[in-house]
């Protein structure tokens, strides 16, 4: 009899216990649920951009006037203020980083006059270019470094000659001609970047020349730019 019910006390016991683990298994879990993880999209320095820049350019050519006895004389090299602004696509493909630009600046770095004898000819520094240019360069994340070129065009000003009925003046018909530089840009957020660029634009040869050819004046139009830029990228 001590055995028996020993026995269903035992079975009983198994059977409540069986029941207990199989209801604390269909309730809800009290740990907090697992964070969910939003990944932030890579960088990438694909798509349109537009901005401003900034910076100083030299004069690298010569300011010369005609001489009928020793041919064209002088020179004189001069810089000042560039700034404007540009527009470009980039295009990213791993690491490499393609893309074009162009932009459009005032520049004051003509050349501002020059002797010719003891006669002095009046400069004019005040002048613009512009550029056209391929870029491409390798992205370290967020920082980019690029070489830069392709088509110059413009009128940076120059030197007068002088005309007998009109006084002072000088041709302003733009000229064409290239460009080479480097920079590097690099963006703090996924629309705002910053760079630093410097080219060389080498446009052709001007002259400037009197009524009945009585004087001219020649300079070469060869200069460097050193810029800081601001670009806004569109998403």
């Amino acid at each position: 009899m001590r055995t028996s019910l020993l026995g269903l006390l035992a079975g009983t016991a198994a059977i409540v216990i069986a029941a207990s683990s199989a209801n604390a298994a269909d309730l809800p879990s009290r740990r907090a649920p697992a964070p969910v993880y939003n990944a932030v999209p890579a960088f990438t320095w694909t798509g349109f951009y537009a901005g401003l820049n900034a910076g100083y350019g030299w004069n690298a050519g010569t300011s010369r006037h005609y001489d009928p006895a020793f041919g064209y004389v002088g020179s004189g090299k001069t810089g000042g203020f560039t700034g404007g602004g540009q527009v470009g696509y980039n295009y990213q493909i791993g690491m490499f980083v393609i893309g074009a630009e162009t932009d459009l600046q005032y520049a004051s770095v003509g050349n501002k006059g020059g002797y010719y004898g003891p006669i002095y000819y009046r400069g004019d520094s005040n002048g613009y270019f512009g550029t056209i240019r391929a870029r491409a360069g390798v992205a370290f994340d967020r920082a980019l470094v690029y070489g830069t070129g392709g088509f110059a065009y413009g009128d940076i000003g120059g030197n007068s000659s002088s005309d007998a009925l009109l006084g002072y003046r000088r041709n302003r018909d733009a000229n064409g001609g290239y460009t080479l530089g480097a920079g590097v840009e690099y963006a703090f957020t996924n629309n705002v970047t910053a760079k630093v660029e410097g080219l060389y634009v080498n446009l052709d040869t001007k002259s400037n020349y009197a009524l009945g050819g009585v004087y001219s004046g020649r300079r070469d139009a060869e200069f460097g730019v050193v810029r800081a830029g601001l670009n806004y990228k569109f998403d």
